[in-house]
């Protein structure tokens, strides 16, 4: 069975092609990227693969028996067509079966809404392609705040406008590991998971960054109106109403999703004491 992970340059894309080695050996998976020489490290065959030539994909698509499709990064409306240039090469290809990368996130107001959007629709382009598929709902990263450590140690607070909302975290690395039995195993078919761990406040995060770095931070809650001020300044107009719109889901309890981890999996996700106990 030969196996096409898309996005290989990208961090998510790199952690399913590893686990996939594990499982298969590195002769039965094809990774494509837009810029093959930014993924050839991971030392399996790479294709060339841009989102937007429909082309390019038929001809990567060659011989795959399944693709493994990672949600794009451009705006939401491009996405979609992106997305149906892939599922429509897949199907012109011969590909058998479909893996999605999507988002958690019930509908809401906030300006991340048009992404969650842009992705249920791919996951209905999918379902109604003909072809097998199965699709992951992708809790948030919990990475990005390690990456951020720096930052938070340098303002001794963590602020946003999430308040006492819950969300629904997970790490790429168990992606990848739930991802690699969804593909390789068939009895996920038809199925759509949650993927994440247990729902954590910004509070708590705060103290596993502290357990975690030996930092005393502390959270700061700030109105849904500062905090996309804040960020459009920090970040730009786009990045930064994204991001906002991410803490205001986060508020408005709308990234606490039930997960699905363990059904997909096979076992439970990583749990935030010992996740975060590793790292100190």
């Amino acid at each position: 069975m030969k196996i096409a992970v898309t996005a290989a340059s990208g961090q998510l894309g790199a952690a399913i092609i590893k686990q996939l080695i594990n499982g298969i050996g590195k002769e039965n998976v094809i990774g494509i990227a837009r810029t093959p020489a930014k993924a050839e490290h991971l030392g399996v065959e790479i294709r060339k693969g841009d989102y937007s030539s429909n082309a390019e994909f038929v001809a990567a698509l060659q011989g795959v028996d399944v693709v493994l499709i990672v949600s794009g990064m451009d705006a939401p409306d491009k996405r979609i067509g992106q997305h149906q240039n892939i599922i429509n090469a897949a199907k012109e290809a011969g590909v058998r079966k479909i893996v999605y990368t999507s988002i958690i996130g019930e509908d809401g107001q906030s300006s991340f809404d048009a992404i969650v959007k842009s992705n249920r629709q791919t996951e209905k382009d999918i379902t109604e392609s003909g072809l097998e598929w199965s699709i992951g709902r992708n809790g948030l990263y919990i990475e990005p705040d390690l990456e951020y450590i720096e930052n938070y140690r340098k303002e001794g607070k963590v602020a946003n406008c999430a308040g006492e909302g819950l969300c629904s975290y997970t790490t790429r690395d168990e992606l990848a590991y739930a991802y690699t039995q969804i593909i390789l195993h068939d009895n996920s078919n038809g199925k759509i998971f949650n993927l994440a761990g247990n729902a954590i406040t910004q509070q708590q995060l705060a103290e596993y960054l502290n357990l975690a770095f030996g930092t005393t931070l502390v959270y700061e809650e700030m109105t849904p109106e500062a905090y996309l001020e804040f960020q459009q300044k920090a970040n730009g107009e786009f990045l930064g109403t994204v991001i906002a719109g991410i803490y205001t889901k986060i508020r408005n309890g709308e990234f606490n999703i039930n997960s699905d981890y363990e059904a997909a999996a096979g076992r439970k996700h990583v749990g935030w004491d010992d996740y975060f106990g590793n790292l100190s």
